[in-house]
């Protein structure tokens, strides 16, 4: 139980982080040609206005994710040897807030439903679930799943930041995914490179970042790949992140499929609830 307990727990915490750092957007909107008859003869570029920089997205990214407050996404891949499948509704703001169906950590053809609302975290099945309060258990958690959704917490654009680091960052070309026309930008960036580009973040920002950084220097992680598909609403509609390490490869996708809908979460009746905390309290703590 513990074991499990510890992989669904970690699991909708990855789950948090990605998302929080994932939502980007892009200049998709075609731009309107010169027909001035002086005008000299156009250049490549000047023939495709769509392809501004792939710096330029990722900057106009950093601002239109702020306008973010609520998303419905799938993920998908595999972490340190460990599968990934779930389904999720997420609110980023005014609090954070998710429920999420995901593949069960032990039996994977089994399914498990995890809530997360008011800083405690249900994991159950049915008609039975196990409560855990984050703020008893795990304070540096909670706070980082408090500041998500606070005026000074994580700009749900971190990633795109993140992938504005990359040397190599490019325009890969435009791909249809789900029926939407996207943009399809590209990079690769070492730890050492997000570590130096994260010097000007916030205290919480580079906190949960560097967190971040050494769980992947545990696994053995150097660099990281990341793609980032832009539909033509200025919304990201998928992001992938990847990374070869020695627990096992990184390969998670996110796709998104609604934005800034209404997202409710309710709390399981308390009749079908075990607080684990309490359990603790009562000198049950083996349990």
């Amino acid at each position: 139980m513990n074991t499990y307990r510890k992989k669904s727990v970690g699991a909708v915490l990855t789950a948090v982080l990605l998302v929080g750092g994932a939502t980007a957007c892009e200049d998709g909107k075609d731009a309107k040609k010169d027909s001035g008859a002086a005008a000299p003869a156009p250049s490549k570029a000047a023939e495709k206005p769509a392809e501004v920089t792939p710096a330029a997205f990722l900057e106009k990214t950093k601002k239109k994710s702020q306008e973010i407050t609520s998303l419905r996404y799938t993920m998908s891949g595999s972490n340190a040897g460990q599968n990934i499948a779930a389904e999720a509704a997420m609110r980023i703001k005014p609090s954070v807030a998710m429920s999420m169906t995901m593949a069960s950590p032990e039996t994977p053809d089994e399914k498990v439903e995890i809530r997360l609302l008011d800083g405690a975290l249900f994991l159950g099945s049915g008609v039975k679930w196990m409560k855990f309060d984050m703020k008893a258990l795990d304070p540096k958690a909670a706070a980082q799943l408090d500041a998500l959704g606070g005026q000074k917490g994580e700009n749900p654009g971190d990633k795109a930041t993140d992938l504005s680091a990359a040397k190599d960052l490019k325009t890969v070309g435009e791909e249809t995914i789900d029926g939407q026309k996207t943009t399809h930008l590209a990079g690769t960036v070492t730890l050492d490179e997000l570590r130096a580009h994260s010097a000007a973040a916030t205290p919480e920002t580079k906190e949960r970042q560097e967190k971040n950084l050494k769980t992947l220097e545990a696994q053995g992680i150097k660099d990281l790949t990341m793609d980032i598909w832009i539909d033509e609403n200025d919304q990201t509609k998928q992001f992938r992140t990847r990374g070869n390490g020695t627990s096992g490869p990184l390969d998670v996708t996110l796709k998104f499929l609604e934005i800034n809908k209404p997202v409710e979460v309710t709390a399981p009746p308390a009749d079908q609830v075990v607080d684990l905390a309490e359990m603790m309290a009562g000198g049950e703590g083996s349990a």
